[in-house]
């Protein structure tokens, strides 16, 4: 996205105290951006604020909940107020609860709901009025493989990231029908080391984890700066992901088959559950818990597929280049060949056989 000013860029992003929230701030701020940092947790944003002030740009701490349409609206008047016209607005904000669908209440479904798909919404309504106005800007919906195939013992937080995908489809309509140079992506993640996993609620009798592969959140956070940069409707991130998106989408049985049969065990460790384990579904967890969970040794720190995505330029550049070189080698040898012919017509002439 180029900005004919050279002000530096302003982007909100939700969630960001903590796991990828946190990443994509230390990403954006150095990049020289300056930050609104959205998120409940007081300890955490005050942790990311210091990051962005290291890296040299202005940051505004903005303590509030995402399902709170009210208070997203004002978060994005003070933003524009305090560090001028947002750029790029990332809805990263989310809470899930591990437990199977007979064990869930409805207060929670609904929590979760107000969270991970409203408020993707009330920030996405929030940042329209600002950027169609000006006809410009780009959001960026955090996304998941899980917005398109769910799994068992998580289904508020898959059907939530399905309704975005579902959200995502009718603005990019909309969008288009009015000509409008406002930007929307979806940037669907694969299994990401992040702290949710200590603080998630869980009835699972076990602590849960991510379903590997897992990729550390500097890979998301990079995916998600090269969205909100680059014209891409959707962006996978990992094989993984890529795997789990076109499976569904050819073969859904065999995912049905494949998560009932695998997905339970994949989700829990094996270490019991604490009695006294705190979870964040009504309040933060006090304390600034940074970027990574506790997976380091088991997550990657890069992406093949997400370098080649982000690369396609190139591969284009060398299949043009492979098809230029095929030809000539072909040009080559059709010389070579009709130059053999000639030696051989010559021959015969001036052996009297024509």
């Amino acid at each position: 996205m180029s900005n004919p000013t050279k002000r530096p860029e302003v982007v909100v992003i939700t969630g960001a105290s903590a796991g990828v929230g946190r990443a994509c701030v230390r990403e954006f701020a150095r990049r020289g951006a300056h930050v609104a940092l959205v998120a409940r947790g007081l300890d955490g944003l005050e942790g990311a604020r210091r990051e962005v002030e290291r890296a040299g740009g202005r940051a505004l701490v903005l303590p509030l909940d995402v399902a709170d349409a009210d208070a997203v609206e004002h978060a994005a008047e003070v933003t524009e107020r305090e560090l001028g016209p947002i750029d790029v607005w990332v809805n990263n904000a989310m809470l899930s609860v591990f437990s199977p669908v007979s064990k869930m209440r409805p207060e929670e479904y609904r929590r979760v709901t107000e969270v991970t798909y409203l408020g993707y919404v009330y920030g996405t309504l929030a940042a329209l009025r600002r950027m169609r106005p000006r006809d410009r800007g780009c959001i960026v919906q955090v996304g998941s493989a899980l917005a398109y195939r769910g799994i068992p013992l998580q289904s508020a937080y898959c059907a939530a990231k399905h309704a975005v995908q579902g959200f995502m489809d009718s603005l990019h309509a909309e969008l288009i029908h009015d000509g409008s140079n406002v930007r929307v992506t979806m940037v669907q993640l694969p299994a990401v080391n992040t702290p949710q996993f200590d603080w998630v609620k869980s009835r699972l009798p076990r602590e849960p984890q991510p379903v590997g592969p897992i990729f550390q959140p500097e890979v998301a956070a990079r995916a998600i700066y090269w969205a909100a940069h680059n014209e891409r409707r959707e962006l996978y991130v990992g094989w993984p992901t890529v795997k789990a998106i076109v499976g569904d989408k050819l073969a859904p049985e065999v995912g049905d088959w494949y998560v009932a049969h695998y997905a339970y065990e994949e989700q829990e460790t094996d270490e019991p559950v604490a009695p006294d384990r705190r979870d964040n579904l009504w309040e933060p967890v006090p304390g600034d818990h940074g970027a990574h969970g506790r997976f380091d040794e088991r997550a990657s720190d890069t992406s093949a597929q997400l370098w080649a995505t982000t690369h396609r330029g190139l591969f284009a550049l060398a299949g043009v280049g492979a098809l230029l070189a095929a030809a000539a080698a072909k040009l080559l040898l059709d010389a070579r060949d009709r130059r053999f012919a000639d030696t051989q017509l010559e021959r015969f002439r001036e052996s009297g056989v024509m």
